[in-house]
């Protein structure tokens, strides 16, 4: 069973910056799958923020977060990351990380087989 933790959420005044970490809790995980973070405001739906691919070699993004917000993934130490920069009261919500076996990431929740528990972020006005 793959078991994903979260780490790195927190209060940041807009403009700010976090950094979103990923780690699988058990084998070296990330190799055979694509990758994605989600997100969830409250009373919204869960949304796609961004992917990445099993190679690591490509991104996918919602234009929300285009130019903000990057993903890497790094096999050797089993953690995928978020990096959000600029960030805007919108981007408030837990954010999740997820993996899905396959090459590519998708923006379809049902495409992913594992989860995290999420991480809150908060950013203020």
């Amino acid at each position: 069973q793959v078991q994903l933790v979260e780490s790195g959420g927190g209060l940041v005044q807009g403009g700010g910056s976090l950094r979103l970490s990923c780690t699988a809790s058990s084998g070296p995980i990330f190799t055979p799958f694509a990758m994605g973070w989600f997100r969830q405001a409250p009373g919204k739906d869960r949304e796609f923020v961004i992917g990445i691919n099993r190679s690591g070699g490509s991104t996918s993004f919602a234009d929300s977060v285009k130019g903000r917000f990057t993903i890497s993934k790094d096999s050797y130490k089993n953690t995928v990351s978020l990096q959000m920069n600029s960030l805007k009261p919108e981007d408030t919500a837990v954010y999740y990380c997820a993996a899905r076996p396959g090459y590519y990431s998708t923006s379809y929740i049902n495409d992913y087989d594992y989860w995290g528990q999420g991480t809150q972020v908060t950013v203020s006005s």
